[in-house]
């Protein structure tokens, strides 16, 4: 069982008993070892050279398919290591790993992490890097890589409708990528799944489809003051459109979203709903699904943004509640440029396309068009096809370790990075949620963010410095910038004892080296 300490309650009376627990063979130093986290689910990835060999094999017979593309229906198939990779598109229900059992014997070494991540083995500024940079983006593995070589070796093509092998091998990973992002967040269909450009992307759909279409003058759109600007600016930019009119929910001293509030801005003029499910700037989980069952009861729909959310905690979309939810392959070890929308399918098909084009159309004339339904009728010509294949890898790299495993990993990350940074004289953390994932946002005493941002980049050690694309809340705090280091999965405890000494040593001496 892992222990969880309130991030408010980080003394080290309340730490270091949580640490013998959970680590009993370093309670006395009191800094737990990577090698004693918690067990993940290792089942090794196919080689890419299986991959090339399958794919590049004389198709069989297509005689009987039934794929509702038209394409060659086969057998997922089985390498060596007893994992089973798609071909074509997998039958609804297939599932490429089972995360759901851990492999005996395989416990998580978080180095063995970090040797997927080739970019981990760079030097800068003649230092090993320290990627602490993950909020704004993720670094991705070299299954990832792999995968968006071997699209652009064997399967590169147009989609859907081309009466050639590529086509159909492009079709087929494509839509197999759209299964991967439906099992991922939870949905009940892939017709749910939209692809996008990245979480921005996907508000503007909502925003632009939904919201022009819905939303009169008088009627309200209810964020809170957590939001990054892509969950701020589309919604500005409605209600001029519109006639609507945004309201905010204030947060609290600790970053946590006031329910009470929430509850009293509430009422039936609300026609839309729409916040954050993890904090860019500080790192605060709301009460998500809380806050979804309340808007609901009023009558609203609601957004849940979830860029920060999916590489740390599980999304599952049916216990959220929410009828929209989006999120970008970038922050979840994905490429850039892509991203997803869920929304619900009856929600998806009452809404007019947002864009018009090619790819979205049952029938076109001269005097009338006539849509598809989703996701088609909001994927308007030709879309980020490697990407999408891209992300669908990132995912199941993400499945195959374990969501749980890593929320508990970064959990015990923040604890530790909280508590040596507290420890640093002038040092004010922003943002001290009791429910909070891995964002250690902070300012220090007569040093400038964008100087400590620059010293700590010649130590080699990756921030982020600035306002962070959310200066409404940072401006709760009487700020206009902080430091943000940011954790991911691959993160380890000596590079949060890095960072410290390179900040105690700003400090003390405006330098990190």
């Amino acid at each position: 069982m892992t222990t969880r300490i309130p991030i408010a309650d980080l003394s080290p009376a309340a730490l270091l008993p949580a640490a013998a627990d959970a680590f009993p063979a370093s309670a006395a130093s009191g800094l737990p070892p990577d090698e004693a986290l918690p067990a993940l689910f290792d089942v090794p990835l196919p080689d890419i050279r299986e991959l090339d060999a399958l794919t590049s094999r004389t198709p069989p017979e297509r005689a009987g398919a039934t794929n509702a593309y038209y394409f060659l229906e086969e057998a997922p198939a089985v390498f060596p290591s007893g994992i089973k990779v798609p071909v074509t598109r997998p039958e609804p229900g297939w599932e490429a790993f089972s995360a759901g059992q851990a492999i005996p014997g395989q416990p998580f070494d978080v180095h063995a992490v970090r040797n997927d991540f080739p970019v981990l083995a760079e030097t800068v500024n003649g230092r090993p890097l320290v990627w602490l940079d993950n909020a704004a983006t993720t670094q991705k593995p070299q299954a990832v890589i792999d995968r968006l070589s071997h699209f652009y070796a064997h399967e590169n093509s147009n989609i859907h409708r081309a009466a050639h092998e590529l086509a159909a091998r492009a079709t087929d990973a494509y839509e197999a990528a759209r299964e991967t992002v439906r099992r991922f967040v939870g949905a009940r269909s892939a017709n749910e799944i939209v692809f996008v450009r990245g979480t921005t992307e996907g508000i503007n759909l909502v925003a632009q489809s939904w919201g022009r279409q819905t939303l009169r003058p008088g009627d309200e759109i209810l964020i809170t003051w957590l939001e990054h600007h892509a969950n701020i600016v589309p919604w500005q930019q409605l209600a001029a459109q519109t006639g609507a009119v945004l309201k905010v929910v204030p947060v609290n001293d600790r970053g946590e979203v006031l329910l009470d509030e929430y509850a009293r801005l509430l009422g039936p003029k609300i026609r839309l709903v729409a916040f954050t499910q993890v904090s860019n700037a500080l790192g605060t989980v709301t009460p998500a699904a809380e806050m979804t069952r309340l808007a609901h009861a009023c009558g609203a729909k609601v957004l849940i943004d979830g860029a920060q959310s999916v590489s740390h905690l599980r999304t599952d979309v049916l216990a959220l509640g929410c009828d929209w939810f989006v999120f970008s392959g970038h922050k979840v070890f994905g490429p850039t440029g892509i991203g997803a929308l869920y929304g619900k399918e009856e929600l998806l098909n009452a809404t007019a396309p947002w864009q018009g084009g090619g790819n979205m159309i049952q029938d076109v004339t001269f005097e009338r068009t006539l849509y598809q339904n989703a996701p088609a009728r909001f994927e308007a010509g030709t879309g980020n096809i490697a990407d999408a294949v891209g992300l669908g890898a990132a995912l199941e790299y993400v499945e195959r370790i374990g969501i749980d495993n890593i929320a508990r990993h970064e959990h015990d990350l923040l604890l530790y990075g909280t508590r040596l940074l507290s420890e640093i004289p002038g040092l004010k953390i922003i943002g001290q949620a009791a429910e909070k994932a891995g964002v250690l946002s902070f300012v220090l005493e007569g040093r400038d963010t964008a100087e400590i941002g620059s010293a700590l980049n010649k130590a080699g050690i990756a921030v982020r410095a600035g306002h962070h694309c959310a200066q409404p809340i940072l401006r709760r705090f009487g700020l206009e910038a902080t430091v943000r280091p940011s954790l991911a999965l691959y993160n380890t405890h000596a590079d949060l004892d890095a960072l410290a000494a390179a900040v105690g040593k700003i400090a003390r001496t405006g330098k990190a080296g």
